[in-house]
């Protein structure tokens, strides 16, 4: 069993920055990643990283959106600069063990 703690939510301005943790208990994490989810919208992967530090983004946040891991502390982060007010969002950590698990999410608001 895996369980995922979220935190670094919150509310800033466009152009803010934001940065976004996961403590995740248990062993034979694989990959972790954000994903997000927009009011009337469908929950989308906003970047993963392998236990290996390998790395994808969505096309929307490169550049401006960083993913990390320590693998020790089985922690994963996602650093959010040039924040715009279409990264609303809830935001949910994912962990990929011999099933997905899931954080309850944080809400992220950037205002205009």
């Amino acid at each position: 069993q895996v369980q995922l703690v979220e935190s670094g939510g919150g509310l800033v301005q466009a152009g803010g920055s934001l940065r976004l943790s996961c403590a995740a208990s248990g062993r034979s994490i694989n990959a972790m990643g954000w994903y997000r989810q927009a009011p009337g919208k469908q929950r989308e992967l906003v970047a993963r990283i392998t236990s290996g530090g390998s790395t994808n983004y969505a096309d929307s946040v490169k550049g401006r959106f960083t993913i990390s891991r320590d693998n020790a502390k089985n922690t994963v982060y996602l650093q959010m600069n040039s924040l715009k007010p279409e990264d609303t969002a809830v935001y949910y950590c994912n962990a990929e063990a011999t099933m997905r698990y899931w954080g309850k999410g944080t809400l992220v608001t950037v205002s205009s």
